[in-house]
């Protein structure tokens, strides 16, 4: 099983902060991170959806669109039903897993690059559609019999989030730029690695932060995080395969499948549900999915796609 290299300062942020030591990145480099990642992403797949985009994006869109619904589904019952969670934490949770971690996917993107695993390039579209749908899914779950005067607010909050609107407005500006992008990718392409690997850097500290949680939390969480992302990894990579990608789409939808959100869904059940127990799905996707995916998932997914490909 191989790791990448950017694997490692994930570590070192964990190991840090485990060893208590006062290493931090300055808030405003986080966020400048974060923008360079969604702005590189959705950049790339701008560029390659005006190369190479066609008519089978349409039905591959509509698949990821549904897949993104679905899981919600899955994850709502375990929750509320095994778990034994409120209706409202039980579907603010699985919201999170119906929708993506561009970091997860990140990563996943550098490992495909690094191992030279070729992608339908204009996969960042997908991600951008994967952030939306579980937040509707989630909210009509958790309020049967919701207005649509109440879902409005959300939806907006959920299509303005920086995440959604620096993917999409990254891949409108790709698509419409083409080749004449070529003068900005210098900087969004070549630096990608590097900006991944500060970003993961500060990502491990604030994992580790968050052991606690899960120890409060007792081992159903840390045992749903887990299990949650695999089953969203198997069921991600036989729909990559049903949808006709290569082997590195499947690996990439598999890895989308398994991540879990920590940034779009949020702020959107901040609007929607605010009595939801946000800690506990921050720390399920943060603290046990995002780990587990960048440590285990990832490289184990990548080994599988390379064995039977």
């Amino acid at each position: 099983m191989q790791i990448d290299i950017v694997v490692g300062f994930f570590v070192l942020g964990a190991v840090a902060k485990l060893l208590k030591s006062d290493l931090k990145l300055p808030s405003g480099l986080y966020q400048s991170c974060l923008i360079f990642l969604l702005l590189a992403i959705g950049l790339k797949g701008g560029i390659a959806l005006s190369a190479y985009g066609s008519l089978d994006v349409i039905p591959q869109s509509i698949g990821v669109v549904i897949f993104g619904a679905s899981l919600p589904l899955l994850a709502f019952p375990i929750l509320y039903y095994i778990g034994g969670w409120s209706r409202l934490d039980a579907a603010a949770t699985a919201a999170h897993y119906g929708s993506v971690s561009v970091a997860t996917y990140a990563v996943a993107v550098a490992y495909a690059q690094s191992f030279g695993l070729d992608y339908e390039a204009y996969f960042a579209l997908f991600v951008a559609l994967l952030e939306v749908p579980a937040i509707i899914v989630g909210i009509l779950m958790a309020k049967r019999g919701i207005r649509l005067s109440e879902l409005k607010p959300v939806l907006i909050e959920a299509l303005l989030n920086k995440g959604v609107v620096l993917l999409l407005g990254g891949l409108a500006i790709g698509a419409w730029a083409g080749e004449r992008a070529s003068s900005v990718m210098p900087f969004f392409g070549e630096l990608f690695h590097g900006i991944l690997a500060l970003f993961l850097l500060e990502m491990g500290r604030v994992a580790a932060e968050r052991i606690g949680d899960i120890r409060k939390q007792s081992a159903f969480l840390l045992s749903f995080g887990i299990s949650m992302s695999v089953l969203g990894g198997i069921i991600g990579g036989l729909l990559g395969q049903l949808l006709g990608f290569s082997n590195g789409g499947i690996f990439l939808l598999a890895v989308l499948g398994s991540s879990a959100s920590y940034i779009a869904v949020p702020a959107a059940f901040a609007v929607a549900l605010p009595k939801a127990n946000a800690s506990i799905s921050i720390t399920s996707s943060l603290a046990i999915s995002f780990p587990f995916n960048v440590l285990v998932g990832i490289p184990v997914y990548l080994a599988l796609i390379q064995h039977f490909g």
